[in-house]
């Protein structure tokens, strides 16, 4: 059974269960797996770009850190998707003659 957990940054398959350690790296990139971007938790949107209100404001959120409400996220990487468009430049497209 193939694992329904990816490495954000790169989207390499992460042979765990969600428990990771704070020293563990993606056999793909080598991107941290204890870090805020591969957390479940993580949204840009939020306060602090984290939904989970008690945990301590991180200031890498590429890095590994000692969070205790870290669990690592499910589903395809986020971030291995590609450059995102430029607004600015779709809007000029839209209205170029």
């Amino acid at each position: 059974m193939e694992s329904d957990r990816h490495c954000q940054a790169c989207g390499h398959p992460v042979a765990a269960d969600g428990t990771v350690g704070r020293r563990d790296v993606c056999d793909g990139c080598g991107a941290e797996l204890h870090a805020c971007v591969q957390c479940r938790f993580y949204d840009t949107s939020a306060s602090d770009q984290c939904r989970e209100p008690q945990a301590e404001r991180v200031q890498d959120k590429e890095r590994a850190n000692f969070c205790e409400f870290f669990q690592l996220a499910a589903g395809p990487g986020r971030r291995s998707a590609g450059p995102k468009e430029d607004p600015r430049a779709r809007l000029e497209a839209l209205f170029r003659k």
